[in-house]
């Protein structure tokens, strides 16, 4: 259990600070007089590095050990939360953001690895991917609430401090607990890769989070899209071309692995869609604070938690396949089902639809973890770990990109919301029949490894 909580202790700092800095913002920019673009850096500088160099985390986790890159990320995370608390300028606060991105980038892919290290066997490795995929929707979500209650009480330097205890009880856990990682010197870290794919994800991810302000015809969201093109096509030139690629092209030619992938890619695009438009209709909209519409958004995160466990312990019985499927079913069930509520529908008609979305997402990312993870030899577990959250990422971001161009070209919030909603039920439909395509069910699990 230990290797567990260490593990995911450091997963959930990680994705808390995606959300939690959201309803800082305004009162960081005031006391720190923080231009427009300060304040867009603070929250998107974090999310560009992590986004960026997960693969570069992932394939350092293969070459020198797991553990020791995961505590390295960890004591990088920590001190970075440390030097954002502190921060006596805007500039240096973005700065401290972008070291506090490269801590994550290191500790995802290991966090995965080291799971799967820990738990050898199918059913308590299943387990152990269910409670670490639920620390991520209880972190998006609970973020809003959490920061919003620091804020109102303590100050939001402690949206940051937050984060020095978890990680010091992280890095002990880890330390302790869990085993010492093999090292391969023979893995090759391919720095022309590495960049090729920091440049790439950097760039869409840039692109992503300018569309939302600027409009996908905007010239420099068009010349980023084109850029990452331009970055993935040299990676792809680059590895094929390499005697020790940093990711063999024959892990992504299996359906397993990039039919898992791309599976990540879609759920979170709808749930974090959800969650970044559901946030913005509730503040905006109905006038809710920022504790007040953490709590609105409750029901989507109270499922979440119940949702992993039980995936986990279904996983050994039914296969994979059967819990993605349902999950990805469930997801678009409730986003559609806020779709057809109406354009400003009472609170009451909502709580079912965020509840169906957070209890699938949760249900099936167990066995989209384990899809993904099952596809690759254990030489390459942070390698796949690295690529499964990097897809994920891009998901989240191209959800709230396209969620908030909707509502800022729409006549109204409603009709924006619900064009959104309607855009991430497709996104489950899609995801469910991939599943059913590429995930393992319960007598095969080769899934054509």
């Amino acid at each position: 259990m230990a290797p567990l909580l260490a593990v995911c202790a450091g997963y959930f700092m990680v994705i808390l600070d995606v959300t939690i800095i959201n309803v800082a913002v305004p009162v960081v920019g005031r006391e720190l007089d923080a231009s427009l673009t300060g304040i867009q850096w603070i929250t998107d500088g974090y999310t560009l590095v992590f986004a960026g160099f997960l693969m570069t985390g992932g394939a350092l986790g293969d070459r020198l050990g797991n553990r020791r890159v995961f505590c390295c990320g960890v004591g990088v995370f920590t001190a970075a939360s440390a030097a954002c608390a502190l921060a006596p300028s805007a500039g240096f606060l973005v700065a401290a953001r972008l070291v506090e991105g490269l801590g994550a980038a290191l500790i995802v892919p290991g966090s995965l690895a080291l799971l799967q290290e820990a738990y050898p066997q199918s059913a308590a490795r299943s387990r152990a991917f269910g409670l670490w995929g639920s620390m991520a929707g209880i972190a998006a979500s609970a973020g809003p609430l959490l920061g919003g209650l620091l804020v109102s009480t303590v100050g939001w330097r402690w949206v940051f401090l937050i984060n020095l205890p978890v990680g010091a009880v992280c890095l002990v856990l880890t330390l302790r607990y869990v085993a010492s990682s093999p090292l391969r010197a023979d893995r090759a870290l391919d720095g022309p890769a590495q960049c090729a794919v920091v440049a790439s994800v950097a760039l869409l991810t840039a692109a992503l989070n300018e569309a939302g302000r600027r409009g996908w015809s905007d010239p420099a969201v068009l010349a980023g899209l084109g850029l990452a093109v331009l970055a993935v096509v040299a990676f792809a030139v680059r590895e094929r071309l390499a005697r020790r690629p940093a990711l063999p092209l024959r892990l992504l030619r299996s359906r397993t692995m990039s039919g898992g992938a791309a599976i990540g890619l879609l759920f979170n695009f709808g749930f974090y869609g959800m969650v970044f438009t559901a946030s913005l209709y509730f503040q905006h909209q109905r006038g809710f604070s920022a504790l007040r519409t953490g709590l609105a958004l409750f029901p989507a995160v109270a499922m979440t938690m119940f949702a992993s466990v039980l995936s986990g312990r279904l996983s050994r019985r039914t296969g994979d396949r059967p819990l993605v499927v349902t999950g990805m079913l469930l997801g678009a069930l409730g986003l559609g089902g806020w779709a057809a509520a109406g354009s400003d529908p009472a609170y009451a008609l909502l709580v079912l639809p965020m509840m169906a979305t957070g209890f699938g997402t949760s249900f099936a990312l167990t066995g989209s973890t384990a899809t993904v993870m099952g596809a690759v030899p254990p030489s390459y577990a942070g390698t796949a770990s690295a690529l499964f959250n990097t897809t994920r990422q891009i998901g989240s971001a191209t959800g709230v990109a396209l969620g908030g161009s909707l509502l800022a070209t729409s006549t109204d919030y409603g009709t924006g919301l619900r064009v959104g909603m309607a855009a991430g039920a497709l996104a489950y439909l899609t995801a469910a029949a991939l599943a059913w395509w590429c995930v393992p069910g319960g007598a095969d699990r080769s899934g054509g490894r």
